[in-house]
């Protein structure tokens, strides 16, 4: 299989992940390729034309409306006296049929029919009801989240205060939106968090950073109180994309890591625990409620995607290594409800998170992650078309043909030798690289010992010492009077007897 042939069908271009306008900022497939200050532009831009367009239709109808009522009068007098004969008919006729139809209903029967329609209307209203449990546990999330973020806005004083106010009143303003479209409601949301942002650098200087930080609490603050109501709405497709795109995913299980030219081996234990924890963190999405913590999820996945390749390679990971195993990933954990979530985080997610850093790249990859899977060919993975289909409609799948590929008629010992030959010739590359390891390590071992060697003898060149000769032993006092025999002997102590 020719890998620039693999990597044509999945490489993705740096400069595609970008804002198609050119501002710099991440784009999205959800805002076609824009950003979101430039999605929200554009939207504006076409929702005004529509708006436009909506008004001239008005004008041209009520336009004709009131030409043919004035068409209409010049020929209504002529008619008037026919006219009111006929309504009057008309009414009786009604009249009758009404009474009739009244005869049929005794008190009794309405009262029936009146205590099975609530009877209906209850069951409806109970199928629809969440579960107690699950009621309760969101009420203690949402009690959680709003004590530590009236403990966070007391740090910020009287910025903390406005904030607070805001958020109140936005989510009262809510309340009374839910009507909206989740497209609008998603406006308003990303409007508030402009504004909030807008407030505390101008109003009250508050630094970047903190702005940042106080940012993130109040989107936490006000989507937990949102959840219910904003993610995966009845009045949008999204549910229905999920379910197309589960049933895409189950129908690609049989895609195995060469044919994406995933650049990871699971053979190692080490790698085989960053796949695992990268498939559990991208599961975990779905059990968040704020558009943050989704993201992170995100995030703490790539990484030990990121992990993963640096151990397998040895060398740090590439960005056409990230995305085809991030594919990979993804249809091996087929996340729930993945479309709802991606909805989600574009929709009511900080903006400045989506268009820059290390977040944005992460959702960025993702979102073409899903696009790539949702587009996915016999092209794409370097396939005939034929065993494409076969693959698909579940007629065989590559490992089962691997193990097809011996005749009938070859023994079971020839099969086996082949399978210890496979492994053998596995063995022999793992005892290639743990001999080029080792020889590495010699190499720089060998390395190492001349480097302190040579800086050894740099300090010794640099800062040389000086032996000096030895001191002659310390002579007598009169060891150079050569008249010294010449001198009287010393003086010798006498006792004297008294």
């Amino acid at each position: 299989m020719n890998l620039k042939s693999e990597r044509r069908g999945i490489h993705v271009d740096q400069s595609e992940l970008l804002c198609k306008k050119g501002c710099g900022y991440y784009g999205n497939p959800a805002w076609q390729g824009f950003c979101s200050k430039c999605w929200r532009e554009e939207y504006h831009k076409a929702r005004q034309k529509q708006i436009q367009e909506d008004w001239e239709l008005a004008e041209r109808l009520q336009r004709e409306e009131e030409e043919a009522y004035a068409s209409s009068q010049s020929t209504q007098g002529a008619q008037s006296l026919t006219f009111s004969k006929f309504e009057e008919k008309k009414t009786n006729e009604k009249t009758r049929k009404v009474t009739t139809v009244k005869k049929f209903f005794t008190a009794s029967s309405r009262a029936g029919a009146k205590k099975a329609l609530a009877g209906k209307l209850k069951e409806i209203q109970e199928a629809k009801a969440p579960s107690p449990s699950i009621h309760r546990q969101a009420s203690i999330e949402t009690d959680r989240v709003s004590k530590e973020f009236i403990e966070f806005i007391r740090t910020y004083q009287k910025p903390g205060q406005d904030i607070y106010k805001q958020c109140k009143l936005f989510l009262d303003t809510m309340s009374h939106k839910r009507e909206l479209s989740i497209e609008e409601q998603s406006e308003c949301a990303q409007d508030f968090y402009q504004n909030v942002a807008d407030r505390l650098q101008t109003r009250w200087k508050v630094p970047p950073e903190k702005v940042e930080k106080a940012m993130d609490e109040v989107e936490k603050y006000i989507m937990t109180r949102q959840y219910k109501y904003v993610f995966c709405p009845e009045t949008t497709d999204d549910e229905k994309k999920d379910l197309a795109v589960q049933k895409r995913i189950r129908a690609l299980h049989w895609v195995t890591p060469q044919m994406l030219c995933v650049p990871v081996s699971e053979e190692i234990p080490e790698v085989s625990d960053m796949v695992v924890k990268a498939i559990t963190d991208i599961i975990e999405m779905d059990s968040k409620r704020v558009p943050r913590d989704k993201l992170a999820c995100i995030t703490k996945c790539s990484k030990h995607i990121f992990n993963a390749i640096k151990i397998t390679k040895n060398e740090p990971a590439s960005a056409d290594d990230f995305l085809p195993t991030l594919i990979y990933i993804v249809l091996k954990g087929n996340p729930p409800r993945l479309q709802s979530n991606i909805q989600y985080i574009t929709r009511f997610c900080n903006p400045s998170r989506l268009m820059t850093g290390e977040d944005g790249y992460y959702f960025t990859n993702l979102c073409c992650a899903v696009a790539f899977i949702e587009k996915l060919d016999a092209q794409s993975l370097n396939l005939s078309q034929e065993d494409f289909d076969r693959f698909m409609t579940g007629q065989t799948s590559p490992k089962k043909q691997e193990s097809d590929s011996f005749s009938p008629d070859v023994c079971l010992g020839v099969k086996q030798m082949c399978k210890s030959l496979d492994l053998l010739s596995q063995l022999n590359e793992r005892q290639e690289r743990i001999v080029s390891e080792a020889k590495k390590l010699e190499k720089d071992l060998i390395d190492w010992t001349d480097g302190i060697t040579k800086e050894v003898e740099d300090i010794v060149e640099k800062y040389p010492l000086e032996i000096k000769a030895k001191s002659q032993a310390l002579a007598a006092i009169d060891s150079e009077n050569v008249e010294n025999d010449k001198l009287p002997p010393p003086l010798q102590p006498q006792v004297y007897a008294g």
